[in-house]
């Protein structure tokens, strides 16, 4: 499993003091009603998801392209993506029995990508492993007219010693590729699982499901009330379960990890901005560039896809 939905790919992703106040910018800097809490203590009394033995390949989302007026505007309280948000996430991962320090960015762009009969949102997030660039990603979201956020692709870098090893891009219509739910419109504890994309031909087939609400938690750029809790898990790791804590109006704040999960990432927000204008530019034009490589390293399942572009809000 990856992080957003960086996942990830994405990822797509993200986002994120108190909840009333989060949506407007940074909380001044009160004292914190919350006591503070060791980043995986939040685990403590998660149930385990209540279906062990999901058929993951039958088990997929109706994907309606017709179901999307005005796909880019992502307002999901629990998953709000606005162009110009950067969240920064910091913590650790487990790799080879050492903890290593762990970094995210995920940035909502102001691009948009046509898929799937969609327009998109194009997310650009950059993974880091003690320093250094292990994974960057453009991954693409769209918001149906139900309110629930869907996943639609990504086409990721993995590096080593940076150098590129993995480029594992998935895009619904190609290779078998489905469109999946990163957040739901109105999440509720005991509903199935959902789908949050099908791409077999690298491995992506991820679930995700509600396991609490109403929880609270401390990280380090704020402290959360009334939080959404979800489990995400995948066919190839059925027993490994990447756990994120949701705060209304910013979006994920947390990620830890219960069951067999071999990374045992755990990630807390640090900083949520809106970035300016010119930030916002450099960022765009950032991925833009990074999306040429998907033309000519994954022409299969890229070829056929209108490239991200701008449009100027109308003034």
């Amino acid at each position: 499993m990856r992080y957003l939905q960086i996942d990830s790919v994405a990822v797509t992703l993200l986002l994120m003091i108190s909840v009333g106040a989060c949506s407007s910018g940074p909380a001044p800097a009160a004292a914190p009603t919350v006591a503070p809490a060791p980043i995986a203590a939040p685990t403590e009394g998660i149930e385990p998801t209540s279906e062990p033995a999901v058929d993951f390949e039958n088990n997929l989302e109706d994907f309606d392209p017709s179901n999307f007026s005005r796909p880019t505007s992502i307002d999901n309280q629990w998953f709000p993506l606005r162009p110009g948000a950067q969240s920064v996430f910091e913590g650790v991962t487990v790799e080879g029995g050492r903890t290593i320090p762990h970094r995210l960015v995920f940035i909502v762009t102001d691009l948009t990508k046509q898929i799937a009969g969609v327009r998109t949102v194009v997310a650009w997030v950059s993974d880091y492993s003690n320093d250094e660039l292990v994974e960057a990603e453009v991954a693409f979201y769209a918001q149906d007219n139900d309110g629930n956020v869907w996943s639609l692709g990504e086409y990721p870098e993995v590096y080593e010693n940076g150098k590129l090893v993995d480029a594992p891009a998935w895009i619904p219509g190609f290779k078998g590729a489905r469109a999946g739910i990163v957040m739901k419109a109105e999440p509720e504890v005991g509903l199935p699982s959902y789908s949050q994309g099908w791409g077999p031909a690298v491995d992506w087939t991820d679930r995700g499901q509600v396991v609490q609400m109403g929880q609270q938690t401390c990280v380090a750029f704020d402290c959360y009330q009334d939080l959404l809790v979800t489990e995400e898990f995948s066919r190839s790791e059925p027993e490994a379960f990447q756990v994120k804590f949701y705060a209304s109006g910013v979006g994920v704040v947390q990620v830890t990890w219960r069951g067999a999960d071999a990374t045992r990432e755990e990630l807390e927000l640090v900083e949520f901005i809106q970035l300016s204008p010119e930030a916002l530019a450099e960022v765009r034009a950032t991925a833009l560039e990074f999306e040429k490589n998907a033309y000519v390293i994954s022409r299969e399942v890229y070829d056929e896809t209108p490239p991200a572009e701008y449009i100027p809000p109308s003034s």
